[in-house]
This record gives C-alpha cells, sequence and structure tokens, in this order.
C-alpha cells in the first residue's frame, strides 16, 4: 500500500490523464461508468426484493454488498464516473495541473454520458428485458425510488456529500493498492458503507428514478429535482471533503519527497 502522500502524486496523476482524454474516449467510458453503476444498483434490486420487507435493514446491508461490483469494473476495466473524477480532477486542479475550464468540461462531459449510461440501463435491461417487472421488484424499485426524491433540497445535498466522500475514499484506496486484490478490497468497504448507509449518489439515483418512472412510479420532474441537490452534494463530498483535505494535509510531504527524488 502507497503512502498517503504518494496516492496524493497518484491522484494528482490520474486526474490530468482523465482531463486530456479525447471526447470520443470520454464519451464511450462515461456511458460505460453509468451503465455499470446501474449494473451494480439493478443486482441490488435483484438481490434482495423477495427479503427486504422480512429482513429489514440486514437486506439492505446484502445488497451493499453487491452493489460494488460497479466500480470495480469501473476502475479495474476501464470507465469514467463522475463522482470518481470530482475527485481526482479537482485534486489535478488544486495542484494547478489542469485549469478550472477543463475541469468544467470534464464534468460536464462525463455526467451527461453517465446519466445516458444510467438510463440506458433502467430502459432496455429493467424495463424492456423486464428484469424489474413482477410484483417484487418494481415494489422495491419505486419503494427505493421514492425515499430518494422524498427527502429535502438540504437533506439530498447534505446526503450526496457523505455518498461521494465515501467514492472518494474508495477512489483513494484503489489508488494506493499495488495489486487487483488490495484495489478491490479498498473499492468494495468505502461503496458498501455508503450504499448501507443509504447516502444519495447522482448516478446510482439517475438509473434508480427512472427506473421507477418506466413502472409508473415517479416523474421526471421528480428526478430533476432530486439529481441537481445530489449532484451538489457529490461535488462537496468529492472535491473538498477527499481531495481538498487530502490535498491540504499531503501536499507538503508531497513536494518535500519529489525534492529528495531530485537529489
Amino acid at each position: 500500500m502507497m503512502n498517503p502522500d504518494e496516492i496524493l502524486a497518484k491522484s494528482i496523476d490520474a486526474g490530468v490523464h482523465k482531463v486530456h482524454k479525447t471526447f470520443i474516449e470520454k464519451a464511450i467510458l462515461g456511458f460505460i461508468g453509468g451503465a455499470m453503476i446501474s449494473l451494480g444498483y439493478l443486482l441490488y434490486i435483484r438481490v434482495i426484493s423477495d427479503i427486504a420487507e422480512q429482513w429489514g435493514s440486514f437486506a439492505s446491508f446484502i445488497g451493499a454488498c453487491v452493489f460494488p461490483i460497479g466500480l470495480i469494473v469501473i476502475l479495474l476495466a476501464g470507465g469514467e464516473l463522475i463522482t470518481g473524477n470530482m475527485m481526482a480532477v479537482a485534486t489535478a486542479f488544486f495542484d494547478r495541473k489542469v485549469s478550472f475550464l477543463q475541469l468544467v468540461r470534464n464534468w460536464i462531459i462525463i455526467s451527461i454520458f453517465n446519466v445516458i449510461g444510467a438510463v440506458f440501463v433502467a430502459y432496455f435491461f429493467g424495463h424492456m428485458v423486464g428484469l424489474l417487472d413482477g410484483a417484487h421488484f418494481r415494489h422495491e424499485t419505486i419503494l427505493l425510488a421514492t425515499n430518494k426524491i422524498k427527502q429535502t433540497f438540504i437533506q439530498s445535498l447534505v446526503s450526496g456529500v457523505g455518498c461521494n466522500w465515501f467514492v472518494g475514499l474508495a477512489l483513494w484506496l484503489s489508488y494506493g493498492a499495488k495489486d487487483a486484490a488490495g484495489k478491490i478490497m479498498g473499492i468494495w468497504f468505502p461503496i458498501m458503507a455508503f450504499v448501507a448507509i443509504g447516502f444519495q449518489h447522482s448516478v446510482a439515483n439517475a438509473f434508480v428514478i427512472p427506473a421507477a418512472i418506466f413502472e409508473g412510479g415517479a416523474t421526471w420532474m421528480q428526478f430533476i429535482q432530486n439529481f441537481i441537490p445530489v449532484y451538489l452534494g457529490n461535488i462537496i463530498g468529492g472535491a473538498i471533503f477527499t481531495a481538498g483535505f487530502y490535498y491540504l494535509s499531503y501536499k507538503r510531504i508531497m513536494e518535500e519527497n519529489k525534492d529528495l527524488e531530485k537529489i
């Protein structure tokens, strides 16, 4: 496992690399990122729907244990997820390796294609294929979406902060691990934790709320009203609580180590 200052340097390099990908690379990998997170959520629903009422919060824990497959695939096989970019690209921005315009452009492109990937999975796999059809699956999908859209603006925003603090930590630990097993473990625990707690993830919500819409349990206006505060909260959690705090904490050590390497 790398030291925190080494992870910071790697996070900065990763942020720079993300910014300099071509538009088509960002679009494809953004679509994959949105789809993978959504498939993880689809797996969550399929696993817990029959036991949710009887097992209560323990059923949610079981679902949280399988949900991380989405981010594991993204970080090990390839993909771009806006919540991760909120941490990595922000770290590069704080180190003045990318401009504010480059940061905003990256976030916009990845966000758009994440949402496209999420809605694609919700419609084609959830609705058209019928994987969310049936009383239990449909009920659980609408219940999950309702619990998210009924929260106030400030509740959704703060929930988004908690979510992306964990996602940023998953990315941080993944960058610090030196083998695939370490990366998987580093990703799994923080993602499992935010899902089990019930924090809100903007891209995951871009799957489950449209999935509920396609099943007749929500509206597009409710989705937009939820997406905005959760997205803003995700920015705060990833760019400030993870990237900002760790950058301020380990910048000096990172620079000192770089100076020693030049001697």
